[in-house]
Order: C-alpha cells, then structure tokens, then sequence
C-alpha cells in the first residue's frame, strides 16, 4: 500500500509552472502534475478562456491561469514573480509554450522562407524559451531551489526536414539551450531536459497539417515502427512526470524522445 501511494505522489508539495497550458502537451501534463500530488501548478497561455477553463476543471485549489505571452520577458519575469510570491518558490518549470508555424503559408523551404514570419516564431519558440529558463532559474537559485525545468522540443530538433523550416530551426535551438543550460545549473542542483515528442495528435499538429481527427490518427501512427494507436498528449505528460520528480535525480542536458520509433 505504501509503494502505491508514493508512486501516485510524486510530485507531493511541488509548485510547477506550465506555460502553453491550455491545451494539447500542456494540458495534459497540468493534469498530471495534479494526480501525482503538486501542491500548486500555475498554468499559463494566450488562450484565456480555454486556459481558465482547464484550471477549473483540475481544481482552483490546485490550479490557477495566468495570461502570458512568452515572447515578451517582462510578462514571463513577472510569472515567475508572482509564482514566487504566491506560493515561496518554483520546484518546476514545463517551457512548453510554442507555435507551428507564423502564417498560413507552413511549407517553407530555405528558398522560400518568410523571414517575418520566422521572426515572429522565433519569438516564441526560442526567444520565449530562452526567457522562461532564465528567469525560472534565477528564482531557484535565489530560492536555493533544486528544481527541474524540462522544455518541449521536438523529433525536429535533431533532424532535417524538407519544409517547416523555421519550425525545425527553432527546435534546434531549444535543444542547444537545454544542453548549455544544464551545465551552467548543475552546481546549484538544478536539472535542465528536454522531452522530443514525435507526432501527437494534438491542436497544434493539427494547425501544421491541416488533418481531420481520423485522418490525422492515421498519419500519426504511420510514422511510428512501434505499434498500438496513435499517441496522445497523456503519454509525453508522463514523461514530463518522470523529469520532474526525484526519479530522474540525476538527469540533466538529456533529450528523452518519445516517438513510437519514429521511422524518419
């Protein structure tokens, strides 16, 4: 009985940042991070309605939304902040917020590529990833905190593609960022991963390839060796659980890649 509860747990007391949880990934792991105990989980979106409604469903005594557009530091400094004065501290930070693409015009090759476009999703991304790292960090090694931030990459952060481009690009550097981060943290304790879903069928997939939702589970589980349905948002959230509890002590600048076998 003992073991049973502890597993259910593992997350007791823990405050976690999730931000892009309104929906898909962050969603789920926001619900996850409610089962396994987290004593306050601040999720964080451009969605207002869709996030506040999440935060209702998984309890306002454990969940709150807060409007964050993590292209701007100053609303991702003032997250942190408010976090930190609401609840002491931050244990968990999910840098999950991300776009697909800046415009409807998604298969861009390097010929073709709408560098306004690309701006305005490095902005997000990159940019935006680089800022919830940063500013999460300061707060735990101010808080004497030995947390975990665990960022959402992508099977595109290691591989080529012959469109999505500027997607691709961005996913490359949330890789870099995880890899330098960790070893700037280590001597304060705290961990720094990154979790590369494959394809999840999820809003944002669904934005890039313009999929309905059979459609789509058929695509998605054609990309995987490893057979058994298509892979939902739930499965890279347990992962997330995985990264952020005590359980992976002792990972840090690892990119765990969650793809069924991706076939490449």
């Amino acid at each position: 009985m003992t073991d049973s509860i502890s597993s259910n747990n593992k997350l007791q007391g823990k405050v976690a940042i999730v931000t892009g949880g309104a929906s898909g990934i962050g969603e789920a792991t926001a619900r996850a991070f409610a089962a396994h105990g987290a004593r306050a989980i601040v999720i964080t979106d451009v969605q207002d309605e869709k996030g506040q409604n999440v935060a209702v469903s998984i309890g306002s005594n454990v969940c709150t939304y807060v409007h964050c557009d993590v292209s701007d530091e100053e609303q991702v400094k003032n997250l942190i902040d408010s976090t930190v004065k609401s609840y002491g501290r931050v244990d968990i930070m999910f840098s999950n917020a991300g776009i697909g693409r800046a415009t409807h015009a998604c298969d861009q090759s390097v010929l073709d590529v709408d560098l306004a476009a690309y701006d305005k999703l490095m902005a997000v991304n990159a940019r935006g990833m680089a800022a919830c790292v940063k500013h999460a960090a300061k707060a735990m090694v101010e808080g004497r905190v030995r947390g975990s931030i665990v960022c959402t990459a992508s099977i595109a952060a290691s591989a080529g593609y012959h469109k999505f481009v500027d997607y691709v690009m961005s996913k490359h550097a949330v890789l870099g960022l995880v890899r330098c981060a960790s070893m700037n943290l280590g001597a304060y304790g705290i961990r720094v991963n990154c979790v590369s879903p494959g394809l999840v069928g999820t809003p944002l997939l669904k934005d890039m390839l313009g999929y309905e939702n059979e459609e789509e589970d058929k695509v998605v589980e054609s990309t995987y060796t490893l057979k058994g349905g298509a892979m939902r948002p739930k499965n890279v959230a347990d992962t997330m659980v995985f990264l952020a509890s005590a359980e992976s002590q002792f990972v840090t600048g690892y990119d765990l890649v969650v793809n069924g076998g991706h076939r490449g």
